[in-house]
């Protein structure tokens, strides 16, 4: 039986989700929706309260089983900037609305570079006949490959 699983990825500007079905065996993900949710201008805990709102919504309605969220990383830069600070504001509104559906699993990026397969995410991530093999149904964005990836991932693991 295939299972329903969704990708998040957050930015201060909102999130990007991938929802895909996981066939029982080893074959490629069927990608059913990629699109983004925007944090709406104005007052930030109105607009946050409308995100977690949407995601919850859209979990439960499609029946998710799991979460996969990119989760936060170290970047080495020195001071957080604002920007990333509302990044893991926004990701943090995602982990608990999804939460409130549904399992929910945090994974680095690094971590993910370090455990699947011999490449790098960003050399996966790049890799066109890497999607033609791995992913199958609706159109994958480019900007989309990296939240997709914690699913692969997530599946091979």
């Amino acid at each position: 039986m295939t299972k329903r699983w969704l990708g998040l990825t957050a930015s201060k500007e909102g999130a990007i989700y991938v929802h895909v079905e996981v066939p029982d065996d080893d074959g490629p993900i069927v990608v059913l929706a990629d699109d983004n949710w925007k944090i709406q201008k104005g007052d930030r805990s109105a607009a946050y309260d409308v995100l977690h709102q949407q995601c919850a919504d859209y979990i439960r309605e499609n029946h998710i089983e799991r979460v996969i969220v990119k989760a936060s990383a170290v970047t080495g830069k020195g001071m957080a900037k604002l920007g990333m600070l509302e990044a893991a504001e926004v990701r943090g509104v995602v982990i608990a609305a999804a939460a409130s559906v549904c399992a929910v699993k945090q994974l680095k990026k690094g971590s993910v570079s370090k455990t699947y397969g011999d490449r790098n995410v960003d050399e996966y991530v790049a890799d066109d006949s890497f999607w033609a093999k791995n992913t199958k149904g609706g159109k994958l964005r480019k900007m989309s490959r990296e939240t997709a990836m914690l699913l692969v991932a997530e599946r091979d693991g």
